[in-house]
């Protein structure tokens, strides 16, 4: 037999990221981003911008676990948040309800979070567009969530395949989401500055009329491409 949980599990007690490595990552598109990491560090594609034109932000994640149909968790974590926070509310990929509304995301942004994120369905988009927060969601419906719990705020959840824990940050664009690890915030920033360069460099090339990098000429006119006539 299961013991029942708490209604709410809280953590409280985790390192934010600087003011200062917030600053240094806003704007980033999340390409770039990415880039820095390896290739990997954004959500899958089913988490997408309710409004593309609002769609950028740069925060510190808020994690919280709602579960499927209910969002006590999240209100928890809007109560928790903190300037600048990036509210990540996991649902289990449920989309049978909404997890958030026009009146959370105004309640969140009034808190000053930055961003609201869910890989459940919101609801109410036309007001979700008139608060202004950036939301990201895997859909809408109308269908009301309870909000009896249990649910947790501030621990580690997983969301369309990526591991969030309180304290990275989320960069989001209207290409998506990606979390930064907390302890490799500084690395990133270090390796966007060659990024920039290099994409700036390539930018140039391309306005100047680049059809066809030289390494894929290189590549093409070699021994590692085989001609079938």
């Amino acid at each position: 037999m299961i013991e029942e949980p708490p209604v709410l599990k809280i953590r409280r007690d985790f390192a934010r990221p600087s003011s200062q490595q917030i600053a240094a990552l806003a704007g980033t598109p999340t390409g770039f981003i990415v880039d820095a990491m390896d290739g990997r560090g954004a959500f899958g594609p089913d988490i997408c911008p309710i409004d593309p034109d609002n769609a950028s932000f740069c925060g510190s994640a808020l994690t919280c676990h709602a579960g499927p149909g209910d969002n006590l968790a999240v209100l928890a974590a809007i109560a928790e948040a903190q300037a600048d926070d990036v509210i990540i509310a996991a649902a289990d990929n449920y989309r049978m309800t909404a997890v958030v509304g026009d009146r959370l995301n105004g309640m969140a942004r009034n808190q000053g979070a930055a961003a609201m994120v869910t890989d459940g369905c919101v609801r109410d988009t036309a007001g979700i567009k008139a608060i202004g927060l950036p939301c990201f969601a895997a859909g809408t419906t109308p269908n009301s969530p309870a909000f009896s719990g249990p649910g947790t705020v501030g621990l580690p959840v997983t969301i369309a395949g990526q591991g969030v824990r309180s304290g990275d940050i989320a960069v989001g664009d209207e290409d998506g989401i990606v979390i930064i690890p907390f302890e490799m915030i500084d690395q990133v920033i270090e390796r966007l500055a060659a990024i920039r360069i290099l994409e700036q460099e390539l930018d140039a090339k391309v306005a100047d009329g680049l059809a066809v990098p030289d390494f894929i000429r290189d590549l093409m006119a070699g021994d590692k491409v085989t001609i079938v006539d």
